[in-house]
């Protein structure tokens, strides 16, 4: 498959890694830090772009913005403003060893494989950018920092909503020279990969352990991966 791709690009939950490392590492992670982080930084500078980012009803109450990061992250709703949150309180996790990022075994190999070929590997995520970086920064590989290897990143700001045809367009701008049928995405949200192919991608589904079964009456159940090894 990757004879006839230039550029590969990449969901992370569920597709790179197993669902589980998000849903009950990072997320538990990011609320326990969380009443911490606002003690200490609620009015430093550092801390303002994050709140500032936050609908204005909650900027200024400290007690009402972790009321309402909290709901969000229950409710699992993809803001752009509490996934930049999170990538500020993941990091000092990153950093001190705390959270390491899970690969599926195939992954690292793969995106070896891929950048050894000349083909560019792009991440696309509704996780923020900065905590993109973190993530493949700190992984469990045999190459721990996998971020020289990938040459751009895309999230739900950059690029706008995962299940929109446009927003693959948007991603497909960034290299005019490469044309639509030359890249490949791939996810475990059939939605994304409809919407990706919608725009003139390549694009396959993922099944991982943990992820939910794909519908079974959709044409591209039978053509899923659930590896990136045969690729």
């Amino acid at each position: 498959m990757l004879a006839n791709v230039d550029v590969v690009l990449l969901d992370i939950e569920g597709t790179v890694c197993p669902i589980s490392f998000v849903r009950d590492v990072l997320f538990p992670y990011a609320l326990q830090a969380l009443s911490k982080v606002l003690d200490e930084q609620w009015d430093s500078s550092a801390f303002a772009p994050y709140r500032e980012a936050f609908p204005e009803e909650y900027r200024n109450d400290r007690v009402a913005l972790e009321a309402h990061v909290r709901d969000l992250v229950e409710r699992d709703v993809k803001a752009p403003y509490l996934k930049s949150l999170q990538g500020h309180l993941w990091r000092h996790g990153y950093e001190t060893g705390v959270l390491q990022a899970p690969l599926f075994d195939d992954v690292p190999s793969f995106i070896k494989l891929a950048h050894s070929l000349g083909k560019q590997i792009m991440i696309y995520s509704s996780g923020s950018v900065p905590a993109q970086k973190l993530f493949f920064g700190h992984t469990t590989a045999d190459l721990p920092n996998m971020i020289p290897l990938i040459t751009a990143w895309f999230d739900t700001v950059n690029a706008g909503p995962k299940t929109e045809a446009a927003s693959y367009t948007r991603i497909l701008s960034t290299v005019p020279a490469t044309k639509p049928s030359r890249w490949l995405f791939l996810s475990d949200n059939i939605k994304e990969v409809d919407a990706a192919r919608a725009a003139g991608l390549q694009s396959y589904p993922v099944v991982r352990p943990g992820n939910a079964p794909l519908p079974v009456d959709h044409p591209l159940t039978s053509s899923a991966l659930s590896s990136f090894v045969s690729t």
